[in-house]
C-alpha cells in the first residue's frame, strides 16, 4: 500500500522511499514529468515515459509515487512553488496586482496546470501559500475574513479566465473573428465590426487586455473596501 496523495504533498520529503536505496529521487521524477508536460502537454506524461527519460525501469518510479494521479499532484505543487512574498508595505492594491500577475505567469509557463485548478483534488503547501499571501495582502483592509477570501477568489477567477485564451493560443490565429472576412457578417454584427474600424484591435499584446481587466477588478475591490471602512 502506497502513500496517500496528501501524505506525499504534506509529509516529510526527506523520508527515504520504499525498497532498496537508489540514485533516483522523487524530485528528479517530478522535474522530468514537468519538463514533459511543459513541452508536450499533460496527456503525454506517463510513468513509462518518465522512466524512459530518466533511463530507469518503471518500477523504480513506483518506489516514490504510486501512479500518475500522485505524480500530477506533486507536479502542480512543485511547479507553482512558494507564493511571492507580499509582506512589504506597498498597499493592498499593488500587492494584489503582483499576486495576480504572478499567477498569470505561472499558467503561461505551465499551461497544463490551468485545467487542474478547477478540479476537486488535494492541494499542497505551495499552493496554499498562494492563498495565504493573497489573504495577507488584504489584511490591512476592513474586509471581513470571508470577504477577503471571496476577494482572492474573484481575482483568481479573473486570472484563470483572462489567461485561458493565451494558454490556448486563441490570440495567435484570431480564428474567432474569421467570419469578419464576409461583408454580410460585418453588416449583421456592426458592434463587432466596429472593433476593427479604428485599428486598435490587436492580438499581439494580450497582456493589455489582461491589465485592463485586472484594473477593473481592482477598482471594484477598492470601491467595496471604501464602503466597508
Amino acid at each position: 500500500m502506497g502513500q496517500d496523495v496528501r501524505e506525499l504533498l504534506w509529509g516529510d520529503a526527506a523520508r527515504p522511499p520504499r525498497g532498496r536505496p537508489a540514485g533516483l529521487s522523487r524530485e528528479q521524477i517530478v522535474a522530468e514529468a514537468i519538463a514533459i508536460a511543459d513541452a508536450e502537454g499533460l496527456q503525454k506524461v506517463s510513468m513509462k515515459r518518465v522512466a524512459e527519460r530518466l533511463d530507469c525501469g518503471v518500477m523504480s518510479l513506483y518506489r516514490h509515487v504510486d501512479g500518475k494521479e500522485q505524480l500530477v499532484a506533486l507536479m502542480h505543487d512543485t511547479a507553482i512553488g512558494p507564493a511571492p512574498d507580499l509582506s512589504a508595505d506597498r498597499g493592498w492594491r499593488e500587492a494584489v496586482a503582483e499576486w495576480a500577475r504572478a499567477t498569470r505567469a505561472y499558467f503561461l509557463a505551465h499551461p497544463w496546470a490551468l485545467p487542474l485548478v478547477t478540479e476537486d483534488r488535494p492541494v499542497g503547501p505551495n499552493e496554499v501559500s498562494w492563498l495565504d499571501q493573497g489573504l495577507g495582502a488584504l489584511e490591512s483592509t476592513r474586509l471581513s475574513g470571508a470577504e477577503r477570501l471571496a476577494a482572492v477568489m474573484v481575482v483568481n477567477g479573473f486570472v484563470r479566465g483572462g489567461v485561458q485564451p493565451e494558454v490556448q493560443e486563441s490570440y495567435a490565429g484570431a480564428q474567432w473573428f474569421d467570419f469578419m472576412a464576409d461583408p454580410r457578417a460585418r453588416e449583421r454584427f456592426p458592434n463587432t465590426s466596429a472593433l476593427f474600424a479604428d485599428g486598435s484591435m490587436s492580438y499581439e499584446t494580450p497582456e493589455l487586455s489582461f491589465e485592463f481587466g485586472l484594473q477593473v477588478v481592482l477598482d471594484g475591490l477598492e470601491r467595496r473596501i471604501g464602503d466597508a471602512a
